[in-house]
Parts: C-alpha cells; structure tokens; sequence
C-alpha cells in the first residue's frame, strides 16, 4: 500500500529537517511526502527544494500564504497513495510508526495511533462510529495528524478554510463515510507544545469556533461529551459575554469525573446560564484552565 505524508511548511526553518527526516526514516519504499510551502518568508522554501533534491519520495509544492487547512488541502489534490497522513512541521515520527501502522491499516477507514506523553490508545476496533467518537473519546483528540486516512474519504471533504480547531469541522465528517477504525497502540506521534500555538493561545472568538464545530457536527452526545462541551461553553461566556450556544441538559453525574461532578450538580440544580454566571465570577480571580 502506497502512503501519502502531506506536511504544511510555515515560519519553521527550525524544525523542519527534524521533521522530515522523521519521516523519510519510517523505511517505506512506497511513499510519498508531500511538503507543502505555505508562503513562507523564512529559509523554509529552500530546505523543502533541497529535500526534493536528497530524496526522491520528496514533492513539494509552493503556493501563496492561505493557512494551514488550505496546505494541507493542497496536498489532499495531489496525493496518490491509498492512505493519507498529515504531520505538522514542528512534530516529528517515532521510528518505524508508519510500516506497523501500514501492516494493519488494510481493511480500515481510519487507523489512529498514541501521542506521546499526550494520549496512549489501546488496541481495538470499532465498527460503530458513535462508539468510536463516545466511548473511544474521539472528540477529545480529533487530530489530524495522529491517523492514516483511506484517500478515498477525502474525496468530497477537505479542511475548513479560514477556521481554527479546524480537526473538529473536519473528522465528523470523514467518519459518516467510514464504517471501520483501529485504534492501535503502536508507534508514536511527537507533538510539540507551543505557547504560541492556536491551543494555548486562543481567544473567545476562537473557541467560539471550536464550540460551535462541534455543536454543528452532527454526531451523538452523552453526558461526558457533554461536560466536556460545557467546560468549552464556559471558557467561551467569561471571554465574550456571548449568550451561552450549548442546548440545556441534565445529566447523570454518577458517570462523571470527580472534575466535572460538582459542575454536574450545579448545572443540574440552576441551569447552563447561571453556572456559566458563577464560572465568570469565579474566574475574575482565578484564570480558566483547559478541559
């Protein structure tokens, strides 16, 4: 099976050799890696060029700045393999991740792998794509970059451009097309914390986004998923001021963390509104943290 690794470039001359030579070490003859210049302004569009030159694996295309859901949609165009990856550029691969994950991905829509010291995922597989976003969690790590994709699910669907948290917008929707995902615990995606990041440093329209991919996403919510909504809920009211978007909901807080209980009472006892109210109140002295 041929794999396609399509890697945004932007503003990372830094750490972009690492990534790429994470990569090109998985010793998989058939593949692609598709580096996308994103309009950098930096050392960037050389460093992929000369990767280009080094290893014949290596295409890259140059385009004009337009974010990274269009990079990585840039790359989707062209890709030809019969399974997709995405690493973004200042991440790196554990040695060997992609030919374990390539000897069981045939049969698969989706085969999604750990993070390291972030997420470790069992071995297991799910037929049910409600089970696989509910009680896999998949909702909590929708990431792009931590899965092979059939290509074909990407035939009538690409990243939202213009949008943050574009992941959430975007795996619901390839999951209405898949009827089989593993979760595997083999190999290992390196993901670089970055203060500056869109994570750790998005503001209330921001995850205003995020809610709102959610909400639209059209997949099934139970009393988890649901806390973990109203925490962004939360985050979102104290930043804003916005009226609150989640629906109203009691919930069975016996099936909750010992986080999310107390908030299960309260919301139980008053409303979405009011805890969003005491929440805001709280943290006029406290700064939120994130789910």
């Amino acid at each position: 099976m041929k794999l396609s690794v399509i890697i945004p470039v932007y503003l990372v001359e830094t750490t972009l050799d690492r990534c790429v030579e994470s990569v090109l070490c998985q010793e998989i003859d058939d593949m692609e890696v598709i580096l996308v210049d994103d309009g950098s302004t930096d050392k960037c569009p050389q460093i992929c060029d000369r990767w280009a030159q080094r290893d014949q694996r290596v295409r890259v295309i140059h385009k004009e700045n337009g974010g990274l859901s269009d990079a990585r949609n840039a790359g989707i165009a062209v890709a030809t393999g019969d399974y997709i990856a995405f690493v973004d550029s200042d991440d790196w691969l554990e040695r060997d991740t992609y030919p374990r994950l390539l000897d069981k991905a045939d049969g698969y829509d989706i085969v999604e792998f750990s993070v390291y010291g972030r997420l470790e995922l069992p071995e297991r597989i799910y037929d049910n794509m409600e089970d696989y976003w509910l009680c896999g969690g998949a909702y909590a790590h929708a990431y792009a970059w931590n899965k092979l994709y059939r290509r074909e699910l990407f035939d009538n669907v690409r990243f939202p451009k213009g949008r943050i948290f574009e992941d959430i917008y975007t795996l619901p929707r390839l999951l209405k097309q898949a009827t089989h995902v593993l979760t595997t615990s083999a190999g290992y995606y390196h993901y670089t914390e970055n203060p500056a990041g869109i994570t750790a440093t998005a503001d209330g329209k921001g995850l205003q986004q995020l809610l709102e991919a959610h909400l639209v996403s059209g997949m099934p919510m139970d009393d988890t998923y649901y806390m973990y909504l109203v925490n962004i809920q939360m985050d979102v009211q104290n930043m804003t001021g916005l009226p609150v978007m989640i629906p109203p909901k009691k919930v069975n807080i016996s099936g909750l963390s010992l986080r999310n209980m107390l908030k299960g009472i309260t919301l139980n006892v008053l409303g979405i509104n009011n805890l969003c109210r005491i929440n805001k109140l709280i943290h006029r002295f406290k700064k939120p943290s994130r789910w």
